[in-house]
């Protein structure tokens, strides 16, 4: 009888992505150096960062990991974001590299040689590129991990930079023109920062505890509403993300003369259907009668505004 087969660990996609940082930015360095290209050099500085963001994604994963404890009721997953966010400093730090070097190749023109060579190499980095961005990032969606979503966006924006600097390299070797090869460095330096400013912004907002998209508030709503049809009210809900886990907490209203086994029956069905719906939901409910006036002292615009700094 054969058991079926455990999931693979999300680690193992950061093993991946670090062998293929490893091998693309060999790929560019060696084209670089072939051809002296800034837009070679450029790309693979930018493999360079996806090495290090790979390590720094494989040590976030391996905390994530860790089950929940004492210190960390809800677990270790909000990690995630802080390696999204460092991926995204790297990014703009090799963006700074980048653009002083196309300056400087813009004050003082070099010939590019063996550009053959250079753009085989640098396709072949591409297209391994390219195969792994789509593996992480459909994991990534998969099971919900900001850190592989993040790697396989970077390692996207890495494939259309090398796909930008193979054709300005083709341009150069096709008209002459040396001074192409510097300004399209330039222009790929700005479309790296705006990568990892995005980066870096995503990841603040998770560790801001901001709430559930409006695709996953949308199925709660659903399941809120298909029960309000049946007379019971909600308010009070709160939702936050944290990395691969969703959480939320809802107070929900019920007529004061139902039993405490009807109405915990009813938190019970409320919470598995959104459970169901929403994987990796944690999500809490609070029961209290509907006619009491108290049970409405909790609704988010009456609470109590945060005392300003003095």
């Amino acid at each position: 009888m054969s058991s079926a087969s455990s999931p693979v660990p999300l680690t193992h996609y950061a093993w991946l992505s670090i062998a293929a940082a490893v091998v693309t930015f060999t790929l560019k360095m060696t084209a670089w150096w072939f051809t002296g290209s800034v837009g070679l050099l450029s790309d693979g500085l930018e493999s360079l960062v996806n090495f290090a963001a790979a390590v720094i994604a494989l040590v976030a994963l391996k905390v994530a990991a860790i089950p929940a404890d004492d210190d960390h009721a809800y677990g270790h997953t909000k990690v995630e974001y802080f390696s999204s966010g460092m991926e995204g400093g790297l990014i703009v730090l090799a963006a700074v590299g980048i653009a002083w070097t196309a300056i400087s190749r813009l004050v003082h023109p070099e010939p590019l040689e063996a550009i053959g060579l250079g753009l085989w190499l640098s396709t072949s980095a591409s297209l391994i590129n390219l195969a792994v961005a789509q593996v992480l990032y459909r994991v990534g969606k998969k099971e919900h991990s900001v850190t592989l979503q993040a790697s396989g966006d970077h390692l996207m924006t890495d494939v259309w930079t090398s796909a930008a600097v193979i054709v300005a390299v083709g341009l150069v070797a096709f008209t002459g023109w040396q001074m192409l090869d510097p300004i399209i460095g330039l222009f790929l330096a700005g479309h790296i920062v705006f990568v990892g400013v995005r980066l870096v912004r995503q990841s603040l907002l998770g560790l801001m505890d901001t709430g559930l998209d409006a695709e996953d508030m949308a199925v709660v709503n659903e399941v809120l509403d298909h029960h309000r049809e049946n007379g019971v009210q909600f308010h009070a809900l709160r939702t936050r993300q944290a990395g691969a886990w969703r959480f939320m907490s809802v107070h929900v209203l019920v007529p004061g003369d139902w039993t405490v086994a009807r109405g915990h029956e009813l938190s019970e069905e409320i919470e598995n259907e959104l459970r169901e719906r929403l994987p990796r939901l944690t999500a809490l409910t609070h029961l209290e009668p509907v006619e009491d006036p108290v049970s409405y002292e909790d609704v988010p615009e009456k609470r109590e505004k945060p005392r300003e700094a003095v």
